[in-house]
């Protein structure tokens, strides 16, 4: 008999679906990918940078209900990660301004079709959650 892998050994392959091509070792930080640039508020700024070079303060107008902290984390972490650019001018007052880079502008595509797709959809989204809380929707059908 084989021996049993050890819990510390990296996690397995997906045998088949649109895991199947990413390589075992590359999951967890595809999947923290994911988390990063399907936030919410990612969505919202890499959305938002369309049109070229935005101000903070424009940033923060422009999302309705992101907190300044919120704002601030979020532009470090998609500039940390190549999504955005940020740019200082050495002006009085200082001037800061955020803009897409090219590998953002690559996921600029997606997000906006996710937001359309939220957008479109959040009504009969709302009707099933209300059906579910008041006990008359069901989990999933039955065949």
């Amino acid at each position: 008999m084989g021996a049993m892998p050890d819990s510390t050994d990296t996690e397995m392959a997906a045998a088949i679906g649109p895991c199947a091509s990413i390589p075992a070792d590359s999951m967890a930080f595809i999947r923290q990918v994911l988390d990063r640039v399907g936030d919410k508020w990612s969505m919202l700024i890499i959305a938002v940078l369309e049109n070229g070079p935005v101000r903070y303060t424009d940033l923060q107008r422009q999302i309705p209900g992101i907190s300044q902290r919120m704002l601030t984390h979020t532009l470090r972490q998609l500039a940390e990660d190549g999504l955005i650019t940020r740019t200082a001018y050495a002006e009085v007052p200082p001037r800061v301004e955020y803009a897409l880079s090219p590998l953002g502008r690559g996921l600029h595509e997606i997000a906006m079709r996710l937001i359309g797709w939220a957008a479109d959809h959040h009504e009969e989204i709302r009707a099933h959650r209300s059906q579910v809380g008041r006990g008359t929707g069901t989990s999933s059908p039955r065949s």
